[in-house]
């Protein structure tokens, strides 16, 4: 993982997914590495460790929300259904996708980036067109793409931001999810025909925010089962996102700093009341346009560390903190910055009355906002 900036969520957790396994006495679906229940576990944590090569292997809690739509998206996969995870940038649809595929096939990364320069041939098959003219249509000659791996392997294809394809893209999916069966036409009848393996299956993720840029036909839709992820609504439960998190991220880069957890909880305080517009004392705000997730709250924090790791004296800045804020606000339009100004001149002053040095602090960071 040292060569990884990015390792993937099996890498990650090698040793929690190993332990598990070696745990695992629960009915499994076919060809799935986990039970439905373990893989619950991986996702949802554990209080109990396991006991694994005489260690105590503690199984983390990894996505923050609703319990019981993680244990809808499980069983959905073990149903053969495919899954949809839509909802606000930022909820961690990915994130949760990616833990899905890591605990049922061992693989995560076997995944369509949807945009709208994705053609069939990036989702299906396509050719080494040297060997196509030299051989013609052979299985040789294939280049395999996500959706026919997952199919071949018996694994999970994710496909990410599937309302950013084109529609006539997007419906190339409906006779594979439907039939479970993938056409080669070039390859002729009797071996142009791939059938899915059991473990098959494909989680797409959609922004709510891009609704109507490519609507889902209603076939596909029938196609998924759908689940809504909707952004953290505790404030405590955000900063503890924000605090484990910027923990991992502090970690593989090798920054020696100590995550301040006061500085935390305010920013998910700021975050929180921007996201809902109001106070938490029944005060109204006006909601920035831009979005105000808990991914954008970590990475406001994780870039005000680094910045204090390599400029400051290795502490979190609140006027680091607010000019980082500020250019998270500013993705969408200019008139956020207005709003972001009245939340500092009301909100955050009537806290800095009340809420003592941190907050005091905070309110004078203002200065940068402009």
């Amino acid at each position: 993982m040292q060569n990884m900036l990015k390792p993937p969520v099996e890498a990650l957790y090698k040793q929690e997914l190993r332990a598990l396994k070696n745990d695992d006495d629960g009915i499994k679906p076919s060809n799935w590495t986990l039970s439905p229940k373990s893989v619950r576990k991986f996702i949802l944590g554990s209080d109990k460790p396991i006991i694994y090569r005489n260690k105590e292997i503690k199984i983390k809690k990894k996505f923050f929300g609703n319990d019981a739509l993680v244990e809808r998206c499980i069983i959905t996969l073990a149903g053969n259904r495919g899954l949809m995870l839509v909802g606000e940038p930022g909820t961690a649809k990915t994130m949760l996708s990616e833990l899905l595929a890591a605990a049922i096939c061992g693989y995560s990364n076997n995944t369509v980036q949807g945009t709208a320069g994705t053609t069939e041939d990036m989702i299906k098959y396509s050719w080494n067109y040297s060997m196509l003219l030299n051989e013609g249509p052979t299985v040789e000659a294939l280049v395999k793409a996500p959706l026919f791996v997952g199919m071949e392997k018996g694994i999970i294809t994710r496909f990410e931001e599937i309302t950013r394809c084109p529609s006539e893209i997007q419906d190339s999916l409906i006779s594979v999810l439907s039939d479970k069966v993938l056409s080669i036409p070039e390859l002729g009848e009797e071996i142009g025909v791939l059938f899915a393996k059991p473990g098959f299956n494909v989680i797409g993720t959609a922004n709510t925010r891009d609704k109507g840029v490519n609507e889902m036909s209603s076939a596909l839709k029938r196609r998924f089962n759908f689940e809504t992820i909707v952004p953290i609504r505790d404030v405590s439960m955000e900063a503890e996102i924000i605090i484990n998190e910027v923990e991992k991220l502090k970690d593989q880069d090798k920054v020696k700093m100590e995550v301040d957890k006061n500085v935390a909880e305010l920013l998910a305080i700021t975050f929180h009341e921007l996201r809902e517009g109001i106070s938490s004392n029944g005060i109204r705000i006006d909601k920035p346009a831009s979005v105000m997730s808990t991914a954008e709250a970590v990475s406001v924090y994780y870039q005000t560390m680094i910045s204090g790791y390599y400029y400051g004296e290795s502490s979190i800045s609140l006027d680091s903190l607010v000019q980082n804020i500020m250019g998270a606000i500013l993705k969408e339009t200019r008139e956020d910055i207005q709003k972001l100004k009245n939340y500092f001149n009301v909100i955050v002053k009537s806290k800095a009355v009340e809420g003592g040095e941190l907050w005091e602090s905070y309110y004078k960071a203002r200065k940068w906002i402009k």
